[in-house]
């Protein structure tokens, strides 16, 4: 117990020392302070309030003639397309539109502008809607009822509990904040963590010093002191990054602060984003001792252990789907699949409640695979780790690993 000590420490000071530990622990506050200092100084500089834009309109069809000033945009009659047409280049208007006679039918507007652009500006379109929606709604029914058809939902959603009282969170884009950012925070940690691990390993093995600390320590000695070493250094970076959190929430408040008070806490988030971080950290520790066990060099290592740290990620490429459809299927073969379920699970924490059977099979499919990927990296690290310069196949790491 000792010796596993020792190594402990070791790993750990080793790794807190690490210059890039150490930039990637304070990078992330530093640069979440830098948006928030950049937002105060863009949103503090004051600027000059819009001229009015003005916009033409021919209107063959007839009858558009109200409601021309719409906000800051103004819509100008012009007779014909080309009194619009000039009047577009010596840049007395913006664009134009033009109203054919048959739009009751069509409702086809076509749209003059000499700016190249991807899609019509949201404030013009709105104005156009707007403009054309009044004019036709004008005198044909009372103005109230007008201005519902202008605005017809304003919907407010309540969740309730199951006995259908009002729930304590009531969801929204403000819960999903916090899942949200630890989802990155754990997949930050995870891969800097199997970094560090694959390099000391890497570095140990090509130097040989590995052959003189299994002279002196068992290979399940060896094993656990790395990875709760290099654990723990992660487990501290992460402390760092959330425990920064509020001051930069208060710092923040000021701009955002409206938003701020939308932001809720999943109940219980808090212990299943330590189980999960714990978790799902030893499974990629133990991976990449594996990796690292039966790789030739540490940059080999690397490219091996991409392979299992990008389902880890995919969760995060796919997050606009899985806030539309948080209860598809595929979400929750996520869920419970082991190396997506960190993340997955943290991310659908805070779009849905996650129901106790989805929780308790993904916890259990993430001990069982420690368990299964730390028995065979005992059983495979001792004898591959000493064969300097060699990569066994996957065959004879089979072989080796499920001998009895």
């Amino acid at each position: 117990m000792n010796k596993t000590y020792l190594i402990f420490r070791h790993e750990f000071v080793n790794t807190v020392k690490r210059t890039g530990f150490i930039i990637m622990t304070l990078v992330v506050p530093l640069v979440a302070l830098l948006g928030i200092g950049i937002y105060h100084t863009v949103s503090g500089i004051s600027k000059p309030v819009a001229e009015a834009e003005k916009v033409g309109y021919v209107d063959k069809a007839g009858g558009f003639d109200q409601f021309t000033s719409q906000g800051k945009i103004t819509l100008v009659l012009f007779n014909n397309p080309d009194d619009a047409n000039q009047a577009l280049v010596r840049k007395e208007i913006k664009e134009y539109f033009v109203i054919p006679p048959d739009y009751i039918s069509s409702g086809v507007v076509s749209r003059y502008t000499m700016q190249k652009e991807l899609y019509p500006p949201p404030a013009v379109m709105n104005a156009i809607n707007t403009f054309l929606l009044k004019n036709l709604l004008a005198g044909e029914v009372p103005a109230a009822t007008a201005a519902r058809i202008e605005a017809p939902l304003n919907l407010v959603t309540v969740t309730l509990t199951a006995s259908g009282e009002v729930a304590p969170e009531q969801g929204g884009f403000g819960s999903f904040v916090f899942p949200g950012i630890f989802s990155l925070l754990l997949v930050l940690a995870i891969i800097f963590s199997s970094t560090y691990l694959l390099q000391g390993l890497g570095e140990e093995k090509e130097n040989r010093l590995i052959e003189i600390l299994l002279s002196s320590v068992s290979t399940g000695q060896l094993l656990t002191g790395k990875v709760l070493g290099i654990g723990t250094a992660g487990l501290v970076q992460v402390v760092v990054w959330v425990g920064s959190a509020p001051l930069l929430l208060n710092l923040a408040s000021s701009s955002i602060g409206g938003f701020l008070s939308t932001v809720q806490l999943p109940a219980g988030f808090l212990i299943l984003a330590i189980i999960y971080f714990i978790l799902g950290y030893l499974l990629f520790a133990v991976i990449s001792a594996s990796i690292g066990a039966v790789s030739s060099s540490s940059r080999e290592g690397q490219q091996l252990i991409t392979i299992f740290t990008l389902p880890a990620v995919s969760p995060l490429w796919f997050i606009s789907l899985l806030m539309m459809f948080p209860n598809n299927p595929v979400w929750i073969g996520l869920t419970i699949f082991p190396l997506t379920a960190p993340v997955a699970v943290m991310i659908r924490l805070g779009v849905t409640d996650v129901p106790a059977w989805q929780l308790a099979a993904s916890i259990a499919t993430l001990v069982v695979s420690i368990i299964a990927v730390l028995m065979i990296t005992v059983r495979v690290f001792r004898i591959y780790l000493l064969m300097y310069g060699k990569r066994p196949g996957l065959g004879k790491v089979l072989v080796m690993a499920f001998k009895g």
